[in-house]
This record gives C-alpha cells, structure tokens and sequence, in this order.
C-alpha cells in the first residue's frame, strides 16, 4: 500500500470494521449449497455425514482483494437432532477475521412431511490487522504499528430451518453478541464492534420428468445500515449428478456455477462470479470452488436441493 497517514487509515479500516458500506462476513456465491455455513439449523436435516470446504478468491487481478477459505461439517444425530460445526478466514487486505463455530440443532415434525429445526451455534472469532502491510507516512504513528494487532472475542448465532419434500425456508442471526474489537491493551478505546447480520433463504423444488429438476432459490442478506442485497438463483439438476446454475446477486455480480456429485459421495462445484459495478473495469471475476464428501444413508429429497447434497 502506499503511504496512509492517521485519518487514511482510519477510512480503510472503518468500512472493513464497522460494517458501513459491506458486510463483515464473507459471502458465498454458491449458498445454495453451503447452506449450513449460513444456516446451522440445516445440521440433521439429511441424513448422512457432510464434510465440505469452500476456497473463493474474489476480485482477481485487484491487489489484497477478498479471499476467503471454508471448512464445515455436520452431520444428523439421533432422529431429531443434528451437530456441526465450522472454521473459515477471510482476508481482505491488511485485515484477517477468523472464526470457529459448533451448533446444535433441534428438530420438530409439525406434519408427516414438514419439519421445522431450530439451533444455536456459539464459538469464537479473531480480528487482526497487520500492520507490517502498511506504510504511514508519519513514522511512529500510535494509531497502528508494524506488529500483527487483534482481537479476540466470543460469537454466537440462532436459526431457524422449515423444510418439506417440495420446499425450503430459513433464516438466522449471526453475530448475536456484538462483541466489540480492540487492538491495544487499553480497552477503554475499541474501534469498532461486529454488527448484526441477518440472512433469509429459500427455494422450492419442480421435477421436470425422472431425470430433470429445476431449483430456484433465493438468499436475502442485511446488516444495519446497508441496503438488502439479494442473490435469486436458478438452478437445473440432470440425474442427481450434474448441475449448472445461475445467479443475479444485486448491485454486485452475475455469477454461472456448474457441478458434479459422483456416487453421491463426491462433489465438486464451480461458481465464477461477473461484477457488475463499476469494479469490473479493474479485476478478472471471482473464482469460487467447493468440494465435499457425504457418508451416510441415500439421500432423502427433502429440504433443498440434493446437490447440496
């Protein structure tokens, strides 16, 4: 970076830390299947086994652009109840948020076909900023140094998950505990805290024959100021093993996604994100690529999109 004095600094960090003009959590462009990375009530709603990682590099060709690595998983226990839990990092420029979670989930048959999960998750997340990334411009300015500077503090999350043979519904609130972030000794003075985020998601199942399925599905994603951003997603399904899908995420990005699920154990998916603000001038798209392996029973068609699995 080039040189920053006090007040520079100050606007780098306060977008990132204070969730003015973005969110603080990564997103992720194939949601749809990564759904318990935003939504712990998911844990137990299929019944097997999952284990998946997400690797998403966004804004290639921007330097110190977004990259973000996770790791999930989950799996049903017992008849009416699921755990899981996640770890994943985000970089974005000279900043670092990890963070660690472990849910548990709850599950309710309101009828033969429908259910309804509830969870809470809880766990810890770290903000760090490394100053040795920064030049200022007045040496030996107090407002950060050379040294990995953060913050460490507790984190929870509640969701809830309505799912049927046909449909999905479910919504959650991360970050529940607004923790606030320090960077010096001195807890008198904290820059910032974690904002509340809340996100809703959806979708409904057509079976277009034996061997064709179409799935739309939405994801609707808030923090306070911030204006709703909504991604609507098609999605279309050949014999349980191949996808090839769509996504429109508003005043951001057209992203194309296609998959794979072999012996439905091994998935891989694809997703290659086109921005549509004016950073498209700048960077070669976002590339985000999932894997997964499922142990389990065969998979039931209820609650999503099997391709999630």
């Amino acid at each position: 970076m080039g040189n920053l004095n006090r007040s520079a600094i100050l606007l780098l960090l306060l977008p990132v830390l204070h969730g003015l003009k973005a969110q603080q959590l990564p997103q992720l462009s194939q949601y749809a299947f990564t759904d318990y990375l935003y939504n712990p009530a998911v844990a137990g709603s299929r019944p097997f086994f999952e284990l998946r990682s997400v690797h998403r590099n966004q804004w290639v060709g921007i330097t110190d652009a977004p990259r973000t690595f996770m790791l999930s998983a989950n799996t049903p226990l017992a008849t009416n109840m699921g755990i899981g839990g996640y770890l994943y990092t985000d970089i974005v420029g000279p900043t670092r948020r990890t963070g660690v979670q472990f849910s548990y989930a709850y599950h309710l048959r309101l009828t033969e076909e429908l259910r309804l999960s509830l969870a809470l998750s809880a766990g810890m997340v770290q903000w760090l900023v490394d100053g040795s990334k920064i030049t200022f411009r007045d040496q030996g300015d107090p407002v950060l140094d050379d040294q990995l500077r953060g913050s460490l503090m507790p984190d929870a999350k509640f969701a809830f998950y309505l799912y049927h043979e046909r449909f999905w519904f479910g919504a959650s609130a991360p970050q529940l505990l607004r923790g606030k972030i320090y960077f010096y000794d001195d807890v008198s003075q904290s820059m910032s805290q974690l904002a509340g985020h809340y996100y809703v998601s959806g979708g409904y199942r057509f079976q277009l024959g034996d061997d064709w399925r179409l799935e739309p599905s939405f994801l609707v994603k808030y923090v306070d100021p911030v204006p709703p951003k909504v991604d609507l997603t098609a999605t279309v399904h050949f014999r349980d093993k191949i996808w090839l899908g769509g996504t429109y995420r508003t005043n951001d990005a057209i992203s194309v996604m296609l998959g794979y699920w072999h012996n439905k154990q091994f998935q891989i998916g694809y997703a290659y994100d086109i921005t549509t603000t004016n950073l498209r001038n700048y960077n070669n798209g976002t590339h985000e690529v999932m894997l997964a392996v499922t142990v389990g029973k065969e998979p039931r068609q209820q609650g999503g999109t099997e391709g999630r699995p």
